[in-house]
C-alpha cells in the first residue's frame, strides 16, 4: 500500500497540512469529517452477529472519537489544551486504523471501500501524528 506523505508545519493560526510538494492546503477539519462519514455508511452494511457487533462498536467509538477530538481541538483554550486533544486525536485514528485492519485480516469483508478506509486511516493516523509530535516538540 503506498503511503502518502504530506507536510505539516505551524503558522501563526495554527497547524496546515500540506500536499508533499508544498503546494496545496489540505483541509484537515473536513477530511476528517468525510472520513467519519464513510466510516458511519460502511459500518450500516454490516449484519447483526456477536462478533460483528463488537468490531461495529469499537470502530464506530474510535472513529468518532478521533474526529470530534479534532473539532474540539480548533476550540482548544490553551496550547496544552489543543495538545492533548490532538493526542487523543492521534490515539483514536491509530484504534480506527487497527478496527479496520482487523475486519480486512478476519476476512469479514475485503471490499474496495474497506481498502480505502485503511489507506486513509493510515495517513490521517499519519498526519495527526506529526502535529502531535510538533506540539510536544514546541513546549
Amino acid at each position: 500500500m503506498d503511503t502518502v506523505e504530506y507536510q505539516v508545519k505551524e503558522e501563526k493560526n495554527g497547524f496546515v497540512v500540506l500536499d508533499a510538494k508544498g503546494k496545496y492546503k489540505i483541509d484537515l477539519r473536513k477530511r476528517i469529517f468525510d472520513f467519519v462519514i464513510r466510516v458511519v455508511k460502511y459500518l450500516k452494511k454490516f449484519h447483526k452477529s456477536v462478533i460483528n457487533d463488537v468490531i461495529v462498536y469499537q470502530l464506530m467509538k474510535a472513529a468518532t472519537s478521533m474526529g470530534a477530538n479534532y473539532e474540539e481541538a480548533q476550540g482548544a483554550s490553551s496550547r496544552a489544551d489543543f495538545s492533548n486533544k490532538i493526542a487523543i486525536s492521534h490515539k483514536e485514528s491509530k484504534e480506527t486504523n487497527y478496527w479496520l485492519r482487523v475486519i480486512k485480516s478476519s476476512e469479514i469483508d475485503n471490499s474496495a471501500e474497506l481498502e480505502y478506509l485503511i489507506k486513509e486511516s493510515g495517513e490521517l493516523r499519519n498526519i495527526l501524528g506529526s502535529i502531535a509530535g510538533k506540539v510536544r516538540s514546541k513546549k
